[in-house]
């Protein structure tokens, strides 16, 4: 007796529904997604067994490279907008629509007041070569830094400041950003770390 082939069926998936799934994943990751700030250097923190979440907006973040230049990243344009305004008022500068356009697409604020206006008319790309060598004068004679971080507190009470200094920089850099902020009352503040492992016995 012959045997009977069954016929074979072409499998027809339709993917239309998981390309759709896909799409609208993406679109949510992509609107969802904090993205970080451009930095002048990269930085390796130190570790720490203590976990307690960066705040995700209203963040005054001061950086310290390990020869003690000292950067401060400011993360919503409107304060950048406000600090300048001061910045001009106390300095007697008049910053133009460009400069003030210049200041708030660059991420770091890394230069003496003085050199603030030629910085400005900078293209990026020179700015961020420039933003490699200088940084906020933090000496007893000139402590800008104590200046920008009163201002951004003075056009923002609620923002909260956090410190990142590479795992190289000497303690006594690092700790004279502390006591600046110490200078001016600011006694609260973060510590950036990467999460490491707890030690053995604890």
């Amino acid at each position: 007796m012959a045997k009977v082939k069954a016929k074979k069926h072409s499998t027809f998936i339709d993917m239309t529904a998981m390309s759709d799934v896909t799409v609208l994943l993406l679109t949510f990751f992509m609107l969802t997604a904090t993205f970080l700030p451009k930095e002048p250097i990269q930085v390796t923190t130190p570790q720490s067994v203590v976990e307690i979440k960066i705040p995700d907006a209203n963040l005054l973040t001061i950086l310290v490279k390990p020869d003690g230049l000292v950067y401060l990243n400011l993360d919503r344009p409107n304060d950048k907008r406000a600090v300048l305004a001061e910045v001009a008022k106390d300095y007697n500068i008049s910053f133009s629509d460009k400069q003030v356009l210049s200041f708030v697409n660059q991420a770091t604020i890394g230069v003496p007041i003085n050199q603030l206006s030629q910085f400005l008319d900078m293209p990026m790309l020179d700015q961020d070569d420039v933003l490699k060598t200088t940084g906020i004068p933090t000496d007893s004679a000139s402590n800008q830094l104590k200046y920008w971080v009163q201002k951004a507190k003075l056009v923002n009470p609620d923002l909260q400041i956090a410190v990142k200094a590479d795992r190289s920089t000497p303690y006594p850099k690092v700790n004279n950003v502390i006591a600046t902020l110490q200078e001016i009352k600011e006694n609260r503040f973060n510590l950036i770390t990467n999460l490491g492992k707890m030690p053995e016995g604890f």
